[in-house]
């Protein structure tokens, strides 16, 4: 019979994760430019940061706007249109103060998302909801969705292999 008491485990079964594997997680996700040996590295991500939360501003704004034109009453996609305009705008925000690396990934995650949404409600429709590529900003949208994504993900890239400080 078990020695232990009910319902409890044995310290080997209980946590699989490596002890302080929360502490490298969360110093991963919180890299930032000011961390970088290089003081002009360091600006570099600043600067991509920047470039990509004002795409994300841009993709924000107009989703709003295709909301505010018609896109509300679309069951499902109305919500979401408003949905992505308020919370990219803050994402974006995140990104320009904290310039860290969770911000950065939630960021490209965001923008990458929205034009992978956008490709599937062309292609195979989305909630029901069949979309043109022909229909105002379509095509806009995804340069400026897979552009932000690629500059805030170079930026991430940076942060990951550029030598920190000890």
């Amino acid at each position: 019979m078990n020695s232990n008491h009910a319902g409890t485990l044995p310290q080997a079964e209980a946590s699989s994760r490596p002890p302080g594997f929360l502490r490298q997680v969360l110093k991963f996700l919180l890299i930032g430019p000011g961390q970088l040996r290089s003081r002009p590295l360091g600006w570099g991500v600043s600067l991509l940061a920047v470039a990509g939360a004002a795409l994300l501003v841009w993709s924000s704004v107009i989703h709003l706007q295709l909301w505010a034109d018609g896109y509300s009453g679309i069951s499902v996609i109305g919500p979401l249109f408003l949905a992505q305009g308020i919370a990219g705008i803050v994402i974006a925000l995140a990104v320009v103060v904290f310039r860290r690396m969770v911000a950065l990934g939630v960021g490209a995650v965001t923008l990458a998302a929205t034009a992978v949404g956008l490709l599937l409600s062309v292609h195979i429709s989305l909630f029901g909801y069949r979309e043109s590529l022909a229909v105002p900003y379509a095509e806009s949208s995804l340069v400026i969705e897979f552009t932000g994504a690629a500059v805030l993900i170079v930026a991430a890239l940076v942060l990951l292999i550029a030598p920190r400080r000890a």
